[in-house]
């Protein structure tokens, strides 16, 4: 005869499926302690059926232990909530600027980019570099793309972020999921071992607390510091601050900021860095239905804007690649793959868009940009690295969308 282990009538059933799906901390949190007094309860045993339940209540019970450590978000942008249940992102902490006579002074080999090859907003820097062709003056390193916990030895510190690993290691999930190993990310290459996460960057030039240890991170290696984490700024001293370094370079003459479209690119900026580049993140993050309602419908009204934009002229600003491009693409290139499922940016893909889809194409393939797209990167990140949202860390094989075709870009506008 076959015995079955069961709870009590009167304990609560097992909530995984609604542990594992919660978008809310708050939920995550809760669910996960009442899995903690469930196990704690008394069993009975029932005689009863050739074909009994596989004894699922350790493995729920380890995965919620496991998670109530690690699933956390600690002090990162995913814990940035308002009362309303709205995503509110935090202001850069750093914000110094490199310029001729100040504290950072635009000199060769002075400078480094910690980046993720995940984060579009580091993204736009690595962009910048490659445009520019500054490449040989500031160099960039990239950290692995699944978060870590910061403090493993401390399980008082729920925080996980950005972390260093030599070429081809592979890491879990903060929740101990899943081995993640891919190209382009290293160690530390300006302290070696001694900085094992971004936050170890953060913490030895005594960032106040309540900063969230985001990349980029511009640092200058002559003084040991930051210098600045605001991407759209460093992307500003990037165009033009180190043109005397670059004395007969081709990239040189590259303006991305030219004078004559800069109200144009400034007024672009605003909008799409709010319904867009921050959109898919208040989407993403937001927990509940009512700002997610509100984050998700600007989100597409703004892609609709843009459209249509894209179909009065080639660039989203006029007939050049400028600053407004340089910001608007990292979004753009990773909706489809990301976005659309992880964000629940679901309402429509961009490649049903008539525009967008050629746009997207037609950055990608223009010189210095490449490097700065890595799908492995984006999708190992986003899908691996919140717990919260996705705690056994599953990637999604998405559909095939060759960005290499021809973007058909050129040529007469409008259209």
């Amino acid at each position: 005869r076959h015995l079955q282990i069961s709870p009590l009538p009167d304990a609560r059933p097992p909530r995984m499926l609604a542990q594992f799906a919660s978008t809310s901390t708050r939920t995550f949190l809760r669910v996960a302690s009442s899995q903690k007094r469930l196990t704690s309860r008394p069993t009975k045993l029932t005689r009863f059926s050739p074909n009994p339940r596989p004894p699922t209540r350790n493995f729920i019970t380890k995965m919620s232990s496991t998670l109530g450590k690690t699933g956390t978000p600690g002090n990162t942008a995913v814990a940035d909530v308002s009362e309303t249940g709205a995503f509110v992102r935090k202001e850069a902490g750093f914000r110094n600027r490199i310029e001729k006579g100040g504290a950072f002074p635009p000199e060769s080999g002075r400078y480094h980019v910690y980046v993720s090859m995940a984060c579009p907003w580091a993204c736009r820097v690595v962009s910048t570099i490659g445009l520019k062709g500054l490449g040989d003056h500031v160099s960039w390193s990239a950290v692995h793309p699944t978060w870590q916990k910061t403090k493993p030895l401390d399980e008082s510190d729920t925080h996980a972020g950005w972390a260093f690993a030599e070429a081809g290691t592979a890491l879990s999930s903060p929740s101990g999921c899943g081995s993640f190993s891919g190209p382009v990310y290293d160690s530390d290459p300006i302290h070696g071992g001694k900085i094992k996460f971004v936050r170890d960057l953060y913490e030895k030039v005594g960032a106040p607390e309540g900063t969230r240890f985001t990349v980029p991170v511009l640092w200058d290696k002559k003084t040991g510091t930051i210098v600045s984490n605001e991407s759209s700024e460093i992307m500003r001293d990037l165009n033009d601050a180190f043109d005397d370094v670059l004395a007969g370079a081709d990239t040189k003459e590259i303006d991305l900021y030219p004078p004559a479209l800069q109200s144009e690119i400034d007024s672009l900026n605003a909008w799409i860095y709010e319904g867009v580049n921050n959109g898919v993140y208040k989407s993403g993050f937001a927990v509940s239905q009512g700002a997610y309602e509100t984050a998700v419908t600007e989100l597409f009204a703004c892609l609709d804007r843009i459209d249509d934009i894209l179909g009065k002229r080639r660039y989203i600003a006029g007939d050049q690649l400028t600053e407004a491009d340089v910001r608007l693409f990292p979004t753009l290139v990773r909706f489809d793959p990301v976005y659309i499922v992880y964000f629940k940016c679901a309402k429509k893909a961009l490649r049903e868009y008539k525009n967008i889809p050629g746009y997207i194409r037609d950055v990608y393939q223009t010189p210095g940009i490449k490097p700065s797209v890595n799908f492995w990167h984006i999708k190992t990140h986003y899908f691996t690295s919140h717990p919260v949202l996705n705690a056994n860390a599953i990637v999604p094989i998405a559909s095939e969308w060759d960005i290499e075709e021809p973007h058909g870009r050129d040529g007469e506008y409008p259209r």
